[in-house]
């Protein structure tokens, strides 16, 4: 299985519009971050997990030119945005498979409703297959994945674990019976927004926790604001066993 991260910045991406924060202006590649998001392949397959307003430029870098479909974890925009970006997938394979929950699928519908449309359709608008997502398993072809559930805030996100690699993002709590689902893995993607708490998402410390409590093989952390720090010293302070992710990261597992 390889892993390749597509983006792993917060909401704005990094560098911020406008901003004169150091880690904005850094020259450092890896302190560029695009909206968060990941390719998934295996075997002759291809998944994308979120796909936000940086898509379009993401399945350029990463040079994919085929997609099995794209899982959602939740609905804002961040990891959403980028849906009329499947065109020349579509073009090339006819419509799209989606998976996401059933809010998810019915906010997509509103923002994208052209999209989803069924009669009447404007030429070269893209289709989908929906495909709606509860908190038990589902295939993906040869992968049976687990949904792990937890809260944004007050909203309800998916994490996603494919055999022994496990990706969740955008969390602020999860229940000890959803980290149970979370046992023995080679590799845990988690975010980790900054060191100051934040209402929505884990910060460092928070993510550490449960790395620490989890303990698998490695980790790495996603969903990074500048405020997190440069990139190169951040690592520097993590554990021997955890990471700090950057656009372009590939993992063969």
């Amino acid at each position: 299985m390889k892993i390749t991260f597509l983006g792993t910045g917060t909401s704005q991406g990094i560098p911020i519009i406008g901003s004169t924060h150091p880690v904005c202006l850094s020259e450092n590649s890896k302190d560029k971050r695009l909206r968060v998001s990941v390719l998934i392949q295996w075997e002759n397959f291809t998944y994308v997990i979120d796909c936000g307003p940086d898509f379009r430029q993401q399945m350029l870098r990463a040079n994919c030119n085929y997609i099995d479909g794209i899982v959602f974890t939740h609905e804002h925009s961040d990891h959403t945005a980028g849906l009329d970006d499947i065109r020349p997938y579509f073009f090339r394979q006819g419509d799209i498979p989606i998976y996401a929950h059933k809010r998810v699928l019915s906010e997509l519908k509103k923002r994208f409703a052209y999209i989803f449309e069924s009669e009447n359709k404007y030429p070269g608008v893209p289709s989908v297959i929906e495909n709606e997502i509860k908190n038990e398993k589902f295939l993906l072809k040869t992968i049976e994945v687990t949904p792990i559930s937890g809260l944004h805030h007050k909203l309800q996100v998916f994490g996603f674990r494919f055999r022994d690699f496990a990706y969740l993002t955008d969390m602020k709590t999860i229940s000890d019976e959803e980290l149970m689902k979370l046992q023995n893995l080679d590799v845990l993607v988690i975010n980790a927004l900054r060191e100051e708490e934040h209402i929505s998402h884990f910060n460092l410390n928070e993510a550490l926790a449960i790395v620490s409590k989890l303990k698998p093989k490695k980790a790495y952390l996603t969903h990074i604001s500048h405020l997190l720090g440069f990139h190169d010293d951040v690592e520097k302070s993590l554990p021997e066993n955890v990471f700090l992710s950057y656009d372009g990261l590939t993992l063969n597992l």
